[in-house]
């Protein structure tokens, strides 16, 4: 069983984020600042995902608690397939309008920043296309923990909002 802290999660995705940008940078011969601005604020939005889409809303003792890869529990995958059938399975309907809401709160900043960060998702179907494979990569990532369910709520909800057009 391997325990990730919300701190090490978010310290392997910035790591891994500082990599790409800088091969990026020795590809291009250099960094564009305001580009790199606006990528900072993709940075920060996936940020936000990853704490609420990978790491247990409950805290433990004030702390967040941490995601759990147990090897032995990975299969069968924790997925609902069905839509709509556990969008009212919450303890309570505060939980509820948080999980709805919340996923409006996380990915309209990504629909409305990816065709400014990048001109070639300037139609409706690379909006499209660009937005249901973040939303995919998503739930496909958090198959391995048991902890976490992939869900075909999440991809609806997730998906309709990231192809808004600013």
């Amino acid at each position: 069983m391997i325990r990730i802290s919300f701190v090490t999660g978010e310290l392997i995705f910035t790591a891994v984020w500082l990599l790409i940008r800088i091969a990026v940078w020795i590809r291009n011969g250099g960094a564009d600042w305001k580009r790199e601005a606006l990528l900072l604020l993709m940075y920060v939005n996936l940020a936000v995902i990853i704490r609420f889409s990978f790491f247990p809303m409950e805290l433990a003792d004030g702390r967040i608690r941490p995601l759990i890869l147990d090897t032995q529990n990975i299969f069968p995958f924790e997925i609902n397939t069905v839509p709509f059938v556990h969008m009212r399975d919450y303890v309570s309907d505060r939980a509820e309008l948080v999980n709805f809401f919340g996923n409006i709160a996380m990915y309209i900043p990504g629909g409305v920043m990816l065709p400014i960060v990048y001109p070639r998702l300037d139609g409706f179907w690379k909006v499209t296309a660009a937005g249901a494979s973040i939303c995919l990569c998503v739930e496909i990532l958090q198959l391995p923990f048991p902890s976490r369910v992939s869900d075909v709520d999440d991809l609806i909800v997730n998906y309709s909002l990231l192809r808004l057009k600013p």
